[in-house]
């Protein structure tokens, strides 16, 4: 079914207003879901939708709770989500993050005791609309294993980075530390499929391509060793410098209820003109796309051209589902 991106966003605020949501509140999280489906991100589109609607009815997040906002020093600004959605949360902060950085040239920007942000490039590609380099880093539930090992530790514990350019962004990725997002696994073990071997572990640790041997294990890291310091340098990030929870004390995420999420996010925001300049980085990133270009293979630089679809194909059963929790 084709649907328009305006339609998924009057649609999924609709749900989110009937299951409790604030009226700010469901436009942000609406927003989120409707930027995931336009840019192919179907994981943390209308996917997410139900999940959102069942923990607003059963009290596992605020939906209308408001965010309180501080600026501790001049370049760091603290929002705490109160246990409600981390995008509400982040629009109310995200004006002062952005003067606190052309203020001085680089800033931090902590959201903290939120809700699960799922698409985490959702935020940083806000931060670069603005002509700021933006790096995100966020935790989640624990589903992957150290190395060689078999007991959820970390989450799949993403970081996004975005780069400014001239109108649509020099640079877009978003990535999880982990060897593949959780949701590729839910999705394969819906869809009766196996999974390559490499990115997980049965409950044993030894590797797997069943989905649901992988659900009962963990998780590994991408690269090995390497993605698991990148995803330990995210838990500091995310969890150590808001005050939010460990990945270990994070129960499943789609879970009808429980304790709050209280995930934490942590964004830098680099202002280039206080440094060398915009002009200078567009042209050094410039330089290394011309040569990727010229070599032929299938190298690019990620996020360019920034894919954008309208309408969007959506699963029937899908859309059925999301207008039902409208109309809830």
């Amino acid at each position: 079914m084709q649907v328009s991106v305006s339609d998924i966003h009057a649609v999924s605020e609709a749900a989110l207003r009937a299951h409790g949501a604030g009226a700010f509140q469901a436009d942000q999280v609406a927003r989120a879901v409707a930027r995931a489906e336009e840019t192919e991100n179907i994981i943390c589109g209308l996917y997410y939708l139900d999940s959102y609607c069942i923990q607003l009815a059963s009290g596992r997040v605020n939906g209308t709770v408001e965010p309180a906002v501080t600026r501790p020093k001049p370049g760091v600004v603290l929002t705490n989500a109160r246990f409600g959605f981390a995008q509400p949360a982040f629009a109310r902060g995200l004006p002062q993050a952005l003067d606190a950085a052309k203020e001085n040239g680089v800033a931090t920007f902590s959201v903290a005791h939120a809700h699960t942000c799922t698409s985490l490039g959702f935020f940083t590609e806000q931060i670069a609309a603005q002509g700021l380099i933006g790096m995100g880093f966020t935790n989640a539930s624990a589903i992957v294993a150290a190395p060689g090992g078999r007991a959820p530790v970390l989450g799949t514990n993403p970081i996004a980075m975005t780069i400014p350019g001239d109108g649509t962004p020099a640079m877009h990725a978003d990535f999880s530390t982990s060897a593949v997002a959780l949701g590729k696994i839910t999705m394969a073990k819906a869809a009766g499929e196996t999974i390559p071997l490499g990115w997980a572990v049965d409950a044993s640790g030894k590797p797997t391509t069943d989905p649901e041997a992988a659900l009962a294990g963990a998780l590994v890291s991408a690269a090995g060793p390497k993605g698991w310091a990148f995803g330990l340098l995210v838990e500091v990030m995310a969890a150590g410098l808001t005050g939010s929870v460990n990945s270990l004390d994070v129960r499943g995420l789609k879970l009808a209820d429980g304790a709050p999420h209280d995930l934490g996010q942590t964004y830098l925001l680099i202002d280039p003109e206080a440094h060398s300049g915009g002009d200078v980085m567009r042209a050094r990133l410039a330089r290394v796309a011309d040569v990727i270009a010229l070599d032929g293979g299938d190298g690019r630089i990620p996020g360019v051209p920034r894919r954008q679809i309208d309408p969007v194909e959506v699963p029937d059963v899908l859309w059925a589902q999301a207008q039902a929790l409208a109309r809830a």
